[in-house]
């Protein structure tokens, strides 16, 4: 039984495996690449109280990148995000929706007068094999400002399994002074600086 359960994984996982071959980032095709939704996220952290870091996410973001894969330094990305899309998983929503509050609250980020968080790169630099910082400008609560990405490039698929498109992953940090923003309300109690961790991928658009 053993043998057969065994023999069956290798049957089927063998395709598979054959057309999730990697490809060389030089040989991905170059041109716009959407952001897959399904396989993306943007997590942020801030000190509380100096206790521990208190994190949330955004769930509605998007993100355009503008791929040359003979060279990187030339591509571009344009990333947005809806800032009343905050999920905190505060533990009593039904007597108080701090996600709302978060979101719209004009202490907070405001999602009534700024309504679009907005990430602009202005130019992208290699530091190793599969690192680089993508330097830009970072939209929020009205105000703009430079803000660097340290990236991380993942795999590369000419051809994803089932999808039938090409894909590039990446993973990205950033360290913003959220008051450089205009954003200082419950400093120190909250900290000033905020880390953000980002995973995404992306699909070659048709």
């Amino acid at each position: 039984m053993l043998k057969a359960l065994l023999l069956a994984t290798v049957i089927f996982a063998a395709p598979l495996a054959a057309c999730a071959q990697a490809t060389p980032p030089a040989d991905m095709p170059a041109g716009v690449y959407t952001l897959d939704k399904n396989h993306a996220s943007v997590t942020w952290k801030v000190s509380h109280m100096g206790l521990s870091n208190y994190t949330a996410r955004f769930t509605r973001i998007d993100a355009t990148l503008n791929f040359d894969p003979r060279d990187p330094a030339k591509s571009t990305l344009v990333a947005t995000i809806d800032p009343a899309s905050v999920r905190t998983d505060y533990p009593d929503a039904a007597t108080k929706d701090f996600d709302a509050e978060l979101g719209r609250g004009e202490g907070w980020f405001n999602a009534g007068k700024f309504p679009e968080i907005k990430f602009e790169s202005t130019s992208i630099e290699r530091t190793g094999e599969t690192t680089g910082k993508i330097h830009g400008n970072l939209t929020f609560l009205g105000v703009t400002k430079p803000l660097t990405l340290d990236v991380t490039r993942g795999g590369a698929m000419a051809n994803m399994p089932y999808m039938n498109v090409p894909g590039l992953g990446f993973s990205a940090t950033a360290v913003m002074k959220r008051s450089d923003w205009g954003f200082s309300g419950y400093v120190p109690t909250i900290g000033d600086e905020v880390t953000l961790l980002i995973e995404v991928e992306f699909h070659k658009a048709k």
